[in-house]
């Protein structure tokens, strides 16, 4: 035992002198690293593999801290959350091979997962076609380590209603620090509108994805304050917190989040009586009337914009007028990327370009009259149209089921809500349904879901929804 000990030393002590006389050689600092990773690695992984669910409570709670990562202007990703991603799908893989009774098969069975794997088989349909085979790969790659952590993981770590209701303040605590510290610096601009830009980074983007998860989360913080109303200390500091969230969501300045808020509360409504079918099919036949009428007699081009009026407004009365008499840019860039989006989808209705091949191609299929001073696009960003893009980059086939997981998940929560008599089961599903009728009112109008923000709470949803399903059932057989 001690000349194994010793042994180990004799070796870790070569190697600290080898990598530190490499290091100062070769100017690399981080070769020093080395053998501090070799003794601690090991240690790391024992704790991983034996604690997992830390690790993917972590994972939620760093998903409002996160920030964008470039390593080439072509390649980035999200850090840390995405490489906790990466790290929970590989390591939790590992353990279903290696221990295959841990793996929840009633996840398997369930119809949800069944849509889910049907989607993800279209997307590697398309990807066999795509005109960029390592894009197309990266993003049905990037696809799964979304899918595992958020929609098949809850089901292992997510078996009691206490992991259920630290799930919430895993995503809610770290989104507080963000607001507080954004109102904080907002301060110093006046809380005016041009000065939101400046006080998210570097968890958020822009005002647009910080207020798409702000306006989710205000749900779940309402459905913690439902059933919490008989902890009279935990109630004060949930309303200062969800009054908070509302104050951040008024100084986000972000349309499309304020009439997500609004959706989510007729949401509550409609699932409360059961009549989220009907809202589901009013909606469907005014996208189809709408696309019917502004493609007759090419009725679209009336909104082709006057590229020399068409500005962004620094002030949020201006911007707002702008909205209204469609002379606001953002608003006019859509149309010229919708316009291009629909051409491409005519030119490839069956397969699509494949996934992540917007950007590379759709300025071929774009028109003149649409463009606007902002359509060089240096963010690379894509059509902003969830559904747009899904039917540009998958074909109809592609759209077709995309929207009927989409569909079919609000029409279960509101079967869940309708079904479960536990309360707590209950208003789970009602936050799910609100939530997901958030991210649709979101997602039609900017590209949400491939974002770790939005996108992980989009699939978390799924996976919430297959978890309340499992467990009100457990609670049923064991309390008749």
């Amino acid at each position: 035992m001690a000349g194994s000990f010793n042994r180990q030393f004799v070796l870790l002590a070569l190697l600290f002198a080898i990598t530190g006389i490499a290091s100062l050689c070769m100017n690399l600092p981080w070769l020093i690293l080395i053998p501090f990773a070799v003794v601690l690695l090991p240690l790391i992984l024992r704790v991983v593999i034996t604690k997992l669910q830390w690790l993917y409570f972590l994972l939620l709670a760093v998903i409002p801290l996160s920030t964008e990562v470039n390593v080439t202007p072509t390649l980035g990703f999200d850090f840390p959350d995405e490489i906790l991603m990466v790290m929970l799908t590989g390591l939790s893989l590992l353990v279903f091979i290696h221990r295959p009774k841990s793996f929840p098969t009633t996840v398997l069975r369930h119809p949800l997962f069944l849509l889910i794997t049907v989607h993800l088989l279209w997307m590697v349909v398309a990807t066999c076609f795509s005109i960029n085979p390592w894009l197309s790969v990266k993003f049905l790659l990037a696809k799964v380590w979304f899918i595992i952590p958020f929609v098949v993981l809850p089901s292992v770590f997510l078996r009691s209603k206490k992991a259920i209701g630290v799930t919430s303040l895993c995503l809610l605590v770290p989104m507080l620090l963000v607001v507080l510290q954004s109102l904080f610096r907002h301060a110093f601009y006046g809380f005016s509108f041009e000065g939101i830009k400046d006080t998210l980074s570097p968890f958020f983007r822009n005002h647009v994805t910080y207020s798409a998860m702000l306006v989710c989360l205000l749900a779940v913080g309402w459905g913690m304050l439902q059933l919490t109303a008989a902890n009279k200390k935990l109630q004060p500091v949930l309303l200062a917190g969800l009054w908070l969230g509302v104050a951040a969501l008024v100084l986000s300045y972000s349309r499309g989040a304020w009439v997500a808020l609004v959706v989510g509360v007729v949401a509550a409504f409609a699932i409360k009586k059961k009549w989220m079918g009907w809202l589901i099919g009013l909606a469907i036949i005014a996208v189809v009337a709408a696309m019917g009428w502004l493609t007759y007699n090419q009725n679209y081009l009336r909104f082709a914009p006057d590229y020399n009026t068409t500005i962004f407004h620094s002030e949020l009365a201006d911007h707002l007028e702008a909205t209204v008499t469609l002379k606001d840019v953002s608003n006019a860039e859509r149309f010229y990327r919708w316009v291009a989006a629909g051409n491409m989808a005519a030119a490839k209705p069956i397969t699509g370009f494949s996934p992540n091949s917007f950007y590379p191609t759709y300025k071929l299929y774009s028109q003149t009259p649409f463009k606007t001073w902002v359509s060089d696009n240096p963010d690379h960003s894509t059509v902003h149209n969830y559904f747009l893009l899904v039917l540009v980059e998958q074909g109809f086939p592609g759209l077709i089921i995309f929207c009927v997981l989409y569909f079919g998940m609000l029409l279960y929560s509101q079967q869940l809500y309708h079904s479960i008599t536990d309360k707590f089961y209950k208003v789970t599903a009602l936050i799910t349904g609100i939530v997901l009728a958030m991210i649709g009112s979101l997602i039609f109008i900017n590209d949400l879901i491939e974002t770790d923000k939005t996108g992980s709470l989009f699939w978390l949803c799924a996976g919430m929804l297959i978890v309340v399903k499992i467990q009100s059932s457990k609670a049923t057989i064991h309390h008749p």
